[in-house]
């Protein structure tokens, strides 16, 4: 699905977009079960691992997942769906052909007890040379204010790299004191399943948790142009990052940008996903102001 200017334009001036219908029901339908089957395999797992990260109420015998990891790097499902035109064509739009996959997951909120996130930037977790970075998400079940709907400050992706930090370590979450943002004029991202949302590395956002009786699972890519290189250097080597490249052709030239970078160090006393990076937090506003708004 080519996008239309109107739509660029709108991105480029809000930081996020909204792409209905990207997954035909017959993908979505095999995606749903794909990541159903995974979900219902970690009866047995005792603690977070590489695929799995677990709510605090999880039990071996009553599984209660909040996230799969990198499921591109286990199941050939995902890696399949990721490189797929109907989900590249999109990005194309915004960044270019040559595309490269940074990472990925599922987050899923489960009715009654889905996990919140706290309000972030992606990028303050990987900057990179150039800011043609993009948060690439499916929504697998619909979307609303009742089942955690992702809330995005608009606007938020032309402004600073907020800090991350709490007592001295990288946390993953915005000081709440620090910064001025009314959250309570965030943009819920409401939707159907089978569409896609794309937004800014730099935009502000964060979601409740789930207090419906629906659960809420959104697929979840970051997705850059190749010629921006992450700063902090290749995790898994360079074939791996090469590995990556999921549409158009590599590039050895990294394009430099004029971009605010915040670098999320030292490590976050959580260490592991953003749920454990953030509760290092002192001051959380989901949890303890009860407010609207990954």
């Amino acid at each position: 699905m080519l996008l239309e200017q109107a739509q660029k334009d709108f991105f480029a001036e809000n930081g996020f977009l909204r792409v209905p219908g990207v997954l035909s029901p017959e993908k979505l339908r095999a995606i749903q079960a794909e990541t159903d089957r995974v979900v219902q395999a970690a009866s047995g797992v005792e603690d977070h691992n590489e695929i799995y990260d677990l709510e605090a109420s999880h039990k071996p015998n009553a599984p209660r997942v909040r996230r799969i990891k990198t499921p591109h790097l286990h199941f050939s499902a995902f890696e399949d769906l990721v490189r797929d035109t109907d989900l590249t064509d999109p990005v194309a739009g915004l960044i270019g052909e040559d595309i490269r996959l940074y990472g990925g997951k599922i987050n899923i909120k489960a009715a009654g007890y889905g996990a919140p996130v706290e309000w972030h930037q992606d990028w303050a977790f990987y900057p990179h040379t150039n800011d043609d970075v993009l948060t690439v998400a499916i929504m697998l079940d619909d979307m609303d204010a009742d089942n955690g709907s992702l809330g995005i400050m608009a606007g938020s992706h032309k402004g600073p790299i907020f800090d991350h930090h709490a007592d001295g370590a990288f946390c993953g979450a915005l000081d709440l004191a620090a910064n001025s943002l009314d959250f309570d004029q965030a943009a819920q991202m409401t939707g159907r399943a089978g569409d896609m949302l794309i937004f800014h590395s730099r935009c502000v956002h964060g979601s409740p948790a789930n207090r419906s009786n629906r659960q809420r699972r959104l697929m979840i890519w970051e997705m850059t142009a190749v010629d921006a290189w992450p700063l902090a250097g290749l995790r898994d080597g360079y074939d791996e990052f090469e590995r990556w490249v999921i549409r158009g052709e590599s590039s050895l030239v990294p394009r430099l940008e004029d971009v605010p970078v915040r670098m999320p160090y030292p490590l976050a006393v959580h260490g592991g996903s953003i749920y454990e990076n953030q509760r290092g937090m002192e001051q959380q506003y989901f949890k303890h102001m009860g407010a609207g708004g990954d």
